[in-house]
């Protein structure tokens, strides 16, 4: 679908904001939060057209936000940038903050809010309610402080290049070197990034330290014991526990370490080796090149079109439109921020995918992937409140990950080659697996972290701990203990976003169970995706993962009933 064919949707009409407001200073939206403070309400209508004036204004500064925080990491060179993004943080948010919360007072003391619908609003206002009962004034200033901090770890990770061939390059784009079938060259590019990583060890850990003391005062000043317990109820962690996780971890760890150990197995005897090592975890195990899905990011684009167009055409015009709006964002550059995001869009509804691609398989997983957070954000894009449409992250990454699997039914877009769509696809399924570990790994690593006083090298020491319960054996680290020690630091979701990982690790399962359902019903499957995205955060997540045909599930049972499926899944196409 070409670009000049797309209809480029408008934002809607503002009916409380003025059209051309620029948010330069405070002051200029200070009138409207106490324009919502001060007027009177006496009806539910008045309540519920209160709340849409304050969903309308939450979603122009949100937008806002999101614009300043993507150019930033697009140029993270560009100090303007930069500066304009730091305002925001520094500036605008921390007075936004005590507003919001007054609002919520006002809200929830309202003697209309038991004759609102109490099923259309029964998840946004136990939300709110939360948020009321977490708020400190005191929390404000250090809430800024950490966002401004976790701003030097994209900083820092931007600049970090390596010379490959006499050609610098991003670490991100050096990576595709690991899936040389030179394995000396293999073994010369794994030292040069790690070489290059541990230059920073030392920044990222006082960085890492001084972040968890602001995030444990956080806690305190809220009356928690620390900030784990406060990010779960910060999160609106309704659905589950710290135990349930600690299950999750458990259940990995029985369940699909051993299969992991297993695949590496099968790789070291197709290698011919004895001594497997890190580098040799991700070229093919029979000597082939790497896949080669697009050349550029355009081409990633148009094929990422076709592909979704024909899983159903409303995919497709999704990304076409977001192509057509320049709201992507792909290739791999140096100064660009590492990582890749969908940010969604509250006021225009449409969203903006970023990304860092080099050309790889890895890319066109990230493509699709980001592509099904994108869906999401267009079937959810005419609920009435910005609110309706923040989903919780077990549902968001559902989204995406489903479109992973889901989307491989037409990847011959990307592949005109049977044996390469074949090795592509199996890639995949083996990757679904091999990733819960990982996640299993990091939500462990934070839950000790803030609960458990330690210093950086007592850090390190409980990583490798966690490491041998939750990665394969096989693998040999003798020489590089000091790279695998740190090996955690590359996870910006530790630094940037705390607690926001175990969801990959639900997700997934449920991305699982979703592509199963898929193979079974075919359409019917998508229109049960389709069903659930719609609903955005107006139902539990059980109830999403009800709607969309599937369970919200992790007991170890059940991870062995999914896995079980994807061995069969693997073993049928060889």
């Amino acid at each position: 679908m070409e670009s000049n064919t797309t209809k480029i949707p408008t934002r809607p009409k503002r009916q409380f904001i003025d059209e051309n407001l620029m948010v330069d200073c405070w002051e200029k939206i200070e009138v409207y939060f106490k324009s919502l403070l001060d007027r009177d309400i006496n009806s539910v209508t008045d309540l519920e057209q209160w709340m849409l004036n304050r969903s309308e204004l939450e979603s122009v500064l949100e937008e806002e936000q999101a614009w300043r925080y993507i150019k930033m990491n697009i140029d993270t060179t560009d100090q303007k940038l930069a500066k304009d993004f730091t305002f925001w943080i520094q500036e605008i948010s921390p007075k936004v903050a005590p507003f919001s919360h007054q609002l919520n007072l006002k809200l929830n003391s309202s003697p209309y809010l038991k004759e609102l619908d109490n099923e259309k609003y029964r998840i946004y206002l136990r939300g709110l309610q939360k948020a009321i009962e977490i708020y400190r004034d005191e929390n404000i200033p250090l809430m800024v402080e950490m966002e401004t901090k976790q701003q030097e770890y994209g900083a820092i990770a931007a600049k970090m290049t390596v010379e490959i061939d006499g050609q610098k390059m991003t670490m991100q784009k050096a990576a595709q070197f690991l899936k040389d079938t030179n394995r000396e060259k293999r073994e010369e590019v794994f030292n040069a990034i790690n070489d290059r990583r541990l230059q920073d060890v030392d920044a990222l850990d006082q960085l890492f330290d001084e972040l968890i003391a602001l995030r444990q005062q956080i806690a305190k000043n809220a009356g928690f014991e620390n900030y784990r317990d406060y990010k779960f109820a910060a999160m609106g962690r309704f659905d589950y526990t710290p135990a349930d996780c600690y299950a999750f971890h458990e259940s990995i760890a029985k369940e699909i370490v051993p299969i992991i150990e297993g695949f590496d197995k099968s790789r070291m005897d197709k290698m011919g080796l004895e001594n497997y090592k890190p580098w040799d975890t991700s070229v093919d195990a029979i000597g082939k090149a790497p896949l080669k899905p697009f050349e550029g990011s355009e081409d990633l684009i148009n094929k990422s079109i076709r592909c979704f167009e024909r899983l159903r055409p409303y995919y497709g015009e999704c990304l076409s439109t977001m192509k057509a709006m320049k709201h992507l964002d792909l290739e791999s550059k140096e100064g660009k921020a590492p990582g890749g995001f969908n940010y969604p869009l509250y006021e225009i509804g449409v969203p903006f995918i970023y990304m860092n691609a080099v050309g790889s398989q890895r890319d066109l997983v990230t493509m699709v992937h980001e592509g099904g957070h994108a869906i999401h954000s267009f079937l959810s894009r005419d609920l009435a409140l910005a609110d309706f449409k923040s989903v919780p992250s077990e549902v968001a990454e559902l989204a995406s990950m489903s479109m992973e699997l889901i989307s491989m039914d037409k990847w011959d877009e990307f592949y005109d080659n049977q044996e390469e769509l074949n090795r592509a696809k199996k890639e995949q399924m083996q990757k679904v697996l091999e990733g819960l570990p990982w996640i299993a790994a990091i939500d462990r690593f934070q839950q000790w972290i803030y609960t458990t006083p330690h210093t950086a090298d007592e850090r390190r020491a409980e990583w490798e701990k966690i490491m041998s319960d939750l990665s394969s054996s096989l693998v040999n680290w003798d020489g590089h203990e000091k790279a695998h020690q740190n090996i955690w630091q590359r996870q910006l979701h530790l630094y940037e976003v705390p607690f926001y990982y175990i969801e990959y690790g639900m997700a997934q399962l449920g991305a699982i169970a979703m592509w199963r359902s898929y193979k079974q019903l075919g359409n019917t499957a998508l229109d049960n995706y389709d069903a659930a995205l719609k609903l955005g955060y107006t139902k539990s997540i059980g109830e999403l993962y009800q709607t969309a045909g599937i369970e919200f599930n992790f007991s170890q049972d059940y991870v062995k009933e999914l896995a079980d499926f994807i061995i069969a899944e693997l073993a049928s196409m060889n």
